[in-house]
């Protein structure tokens, strides 16, 4: 075997192994040999690593943890279920491809933030695209209809008629029928509710003086959508907005 030559910090990722005598003959040779372990940050009392160990563990950063898994080989057994499960992440993946290709009211960076909210809300460490997909693939799995809220914003701002509206983008066949506003200055705490107005397959929005009074001038205000109990898009909720009142 020819002897492999490491640098002295590729000594830091590729430790030597014992010696391994070969049989007799020929000659009791010793060989060297080398195996590939997780690449470490730093030496010894390292950072953080990446990559695979011994066939056994995976090492990989994942949202900014470092975090490890059992080394496994995927399997890919085509059952129903899984075909189903697939065919969910395709429809939810095309339906927010076309809610932030709307011509009018799309999909956009304060709606992926208002998501994102609702992820850290619930204790989530997921971005905004995997909080809109799991939303709609809980309301998949049960029947329910699918609604991805877009360009949602504070329309009135006004202390004494605070007034939000959002547009919705859905499958097609089950629309929103009947849903509240939900309000509150934190994100976790959202305790006070309207009716809201239902515009079908377009925006839910509050009307005119039909919006949330009482509030305080310069305070910032959390809001959510949510579908009503038995809904045709039940737990299709919106993300977390905010506006500050006027």
């Amino acid at each position: 075997m020819i002897p492999v030559l490491l640098t002295v910090s590729e000594h830091l990722c590729y430790p030597l192994i014992e010696p391994d005598r070969l049989a007799d003959p020929p000659g009791n040779r010793l060989i060297k040999e080398y195996r590939t372990v997780a690449k470490l940050k730093a030496p010894l009392m390292s950072l953080g690593a990446s990559g695979k160990l011994a066939n056994t563990l995976v090492f990989m950063p994942w949202k900014g943890l470092n975090c490890v898994r059992e080394y496994v080989i995927p399997a890919n057994p085509q059952t129903d279920r899984q075909v189903t499960q697939r065919g969910y992440f395709t429809t939810m993946v095309e339906a927010i491809h076309t809610a932030m290709a709307r011509a009018t009211d799309p999909l956009d960076s304060d709606d992926q933030i208002a998501y994102s909210a609702l992820a850290q809300a619930k204790g989530r460490i997921i971005t905004w695209w995997n909080q809109t997909v799991k939303l709609g693939l809980d309301a998949l799995r049960k029947s329910d209809g699918y609604t991805i809220y877009s360009n949602g914003r504070t329309a009135v701002l006004d202390k004494d008629d605070f007034r939000p509206i959002a547009y919705l983008t859905d499958n097609g066949v089950l629309h929103v029928v009947s849903g509240k506003f939900f309000l509150g200055t934190s994100k976790t705490n959202l305790i006070r509710s309207l009716a809201a107005a239902v515009t079908e397959a377009d925006n839910v929005h509050l009307g005119a003086a039909d919006g949330f009074d009482g509030l305080t001038a310069g305070v910032k205000y959390y809001w959510q959508f949510r579908p009503d109990t038995d809904d045709p898009c039940e737990g299709s909720d919106s993300g977390i907005y905010y506006g500050v009142a006027e």
